[in-house]
């Protein structure tokens, strides 16, 4: 029935006439702050290793055993800023929030999922897999952790050898999967799409992984480079077939309402079949039946604005319509970017490459055009946020004319949206730590949360 529903509105939307797509405003209506160095535990029966982690992602990724030897720093893409922490560090950090959901039943309480860890596969095979449940207090500016749950693979569904493969329990590493988009299921499960298959990974409440899900478009896999069954070709002249982009897995993963269907939305697009060049200026987004556990076969396409070069997350406001957030990958205030060939330094700081495309769109998958691209009804400018009563409990490093009543989410990785209720959604940052610095100049960005009042963009149809 809801195919049928979903079909009959589609056709609908064609004979209709397009709305362009419309600008609305978003009002701060709260702003709560985890600090960057916020570490968690691991488990009692985790390996020792894990006491320590961030043990190699130093440049080369060779081992480094002293906790805080090597000063994290932005990159050379963002001019090599130190931000003022530096790693291995002990215990686990909770960092960067990939994905996000509200608890059902717990209002004001959400679910939140820890990225891989420092990036890649090579650099955190001592960083664990986790989400947790968290409550941010808007009075207070703070956000509690309820809850942390640490994923591990003791029945051994996971068909390929993992980090921590000789335990006993098994527990995942950012080696063995880049943890990306999080949705709770009717059952009390979750779902947890990720990057390097890409694949969904179905995990019980507890965490013990109940089944891995390879990826199907049009009856054949769909890979990555990171994927458990490539290896480096014997020749450096031989091509090694995938067509999904490194760190182009699940970074959004919306759930319908009524919990029976999965849309997974691929960070960036695919590679033309046999190509080294981009299928278009588009994401794919595939359909998968909870019930049955598999893929329909499904597909419907989101086109990137210019300027956008990745999505961040995608949530459902109600049965057809959807938030998806879309980024540049740039970090910091346009108006303090660095002239061209200039590099920041502490005496004349500067962004090397500002923020500058930081959107949030809503969709509505049920109106699609012949070519199958969903429509985009409009969007909130994160770089333009109004806060008349200022609430913002931190601005940052701002040019000195910046209107006192705009506040701005300048992150790199914009990675976490849902509904809170009829006038107001959740946001949030991967905080990338210790690598990224977009609130200030020399400052490790903090796991950010924001509470947006925009009722026009919740109503637009």
């Amino acid at each position: 029935m809801r195919r049928l529903l979903l079909s009959t509105a589609a056709l609908l939307a064609l004979a209709a006439p397009t709305k362009a797509d419309q600008r609305f405003e978003a009002l701060l209506a709260g702003h709560a702050i985890l600090p960057a160095f916020t570490m968690a535990l691991p488990p009692s029966d985790a390996p020792r290793d894990a006491l320590v982690s961030g043990k190699f992602a130093a440049p080369g990724n060779l081992r480094v055993d002293q906790p805080g030897a090597i000063p994290g720093d932005t990159g050379p893409a963002h001019g090599r800023r130190q931000t003022g922490i530096a790693f291995p560090f002990i215990g686990q950090p909770v960092q960067g929030f990939s994905g996000i959901k509200p608890v059902a039943g717990e209002p004001g309480a959400y679910w939140v999922l820890t990225d891989n860890g420092f990036g890649n596969r090579r650099n955190s095979p001592d960083a664990l897999l986790m989400f947790h449940k968290l409550r941010p207090d808007w009075r207070t500016g703070q956000v509690e952790l309820l809850q942390t749950t640490f994923l591990r693979d003791p029945l051994r569904r996971i068909p390929f050898r993992i980090a921590y493969e000789g335990t006993e329990q098994r527990y995942l590493t950012g080696a063995d999967f880049d943890l990306e988009s999080i949705q709770p299921l009717p059952d009390g499960s979750f779902m947890i799409g990720e990057e390097f298959g890409p694949f969904l990974v179905h995990v019980a409440a507890d965490g013990i992984v109940q089944r891995v899900i390879e990826t199907r478009m049009d009856g054949q896999a769909l890979i990555g480079p990171d994927h458990p069954s490539l290896q480096v070709a014997a020749s450096p002249t031989a091509g090694v077939a995938y067509r999904v982009r490194r760190s182009g897995g699940y970074e959004g993963m919306a759930l319908t309402p009524d919990g029976q269907t999965l849309w997974a939305l691929l960070e960036q697009p695919l590679f033309a079949p046999n190509s080294d060049q981009p299928e278009g200026q588009f994401l794919r987004v595939l359909e998968f039946s909870v019930p049955r556990m598999e893929w329909t076969g499904r597909t419907v396409r989101y086109r990137l604005e210019p300027g956008a070069t990745a999505i961040g997350d995608f949530n459902f406001i109600d049965a057809t319509r959807a938030l998806v957030i879309e980024r540049d990958n740039g970090e910091g205030d346009p108006g303090l970017s660095c002239a061209q060939g200039v590099q920041p330094t502490r005496e004349q700081p500067c962004f090397p490459s500002p923020a500058r495309f930081k959107r949030i769109y809503v969709v509505d998958l049920a109106q699609t055009d012949a070519e199958g691209f969903v429509r985009k009804i409009g969007h909130i400018d994160l770089m333009a946020i109004r806060d008349s009563e200022g609430l913002a409990r931190v601005r940052g490093d701002l040019p000195a004319n910046a209107p006192r009543d705009r506040f701005t989410f300048p992150f790199f990785t914009i990675e976490d949206v849902a509904v809170v209720d009829a006038d107001h959604i959740i946001v949030g940052n991967d905080n990338n730590l210790p690598f990224s610095a977009g609130r200030h100049f020399f400052q490790a960005d903090a796991n950010e949360l924001i509470l947006l009042r925009v009722p026009e963009l919740l109503r637009a149809r």
